[in-house]
């Protein structure tokens, strides 16, 4: 089996995250598509959201898709996620699986700089999910990536989880940039800021 695992912080997961995911299938023929939340991603301040809502965001997003699944293996270990030490511990519960991780094509020319790259290249592939047309020169990268990389294209949504925490915390709408499920999620936990909805 092929799958493809899709890490990010997901603080709050958007369509532009869901069309990577899809693009990715469909473009490698992926079996399935894991989504895995980070806890504290090595490179990027402490998420807004806690671990929980970040993951129960995802289980919301992609309920109805039945290639999409999530992993919250990084949530449950703590501490700042190192994507070498997760792999390792992916490899180790589940045997047999073909694993490619998906990563924006922008990470891509980023890769050198991952805590045991060199290592984790001969644990999985790269998919780097870029616009149509993008010029990222895969010939460029290090030896030891050549042919580790391999790209996708999907539909051009210019959309940041940054741009939708700031337009919660100044009263604008998030409508149509994430799925119903999560916008719904968001406003009954309030997250982000926002007043939390009564079920009352």
């Amino acid at each position: 089996m092929k799958v493809g695992i899709m890490g990010g912080t997901f603080d709050p997961i958007h369509i532009g995250h869901l069309l990577a995911a899809e693009a990715a299938r469909d473009s490698f023929g992926l079996d399935q598509v894991w989504f895995m939340p980070s806890h504290i991603p090595p490179h990027k301040e402490q998420a807004g959201a806690s671990g929980e809502d970040r993951l129960g965001m995802v289980a919301e997003a992609i309920s109805d898709h039945p290639c999409f699944r999530t992993l919250d293996i990084e949530i449950r270990r703590g501490g700042v996620s190192y994507t070498i030490d997760t792999v390792k511990e992916i490899r180790r519960s589940f045997e047999g699986i073909d694993f490619h991780f998906i990563i924006g094509a922008d990470m891509v020319n980023y890769l050198p700089k991952w805590e045991g790259i060199e290592e984790l290249v001969n644990l999985m592939t790269f998919i780097g999910v870029g616009r149509p047309g993008s010029t990222l020169d895969l010939d460029a990268l290090p030896g030891y990536l050549q042919g580790k990389v391999h790209l996708a294209d999907m539909p051009q949504v210019d959309i940041s989880s940054t741009e939708i925490r700031e337009k919660l915390a100044t009263g604008h709408s998030i409508r149509y940039m994430v799925t119903d499920s999560v916008y719904d999620y968001i406003r009954r936990r309030g997250l982000y800021g926002i007043q939390p909805r009564r079920t009352d």
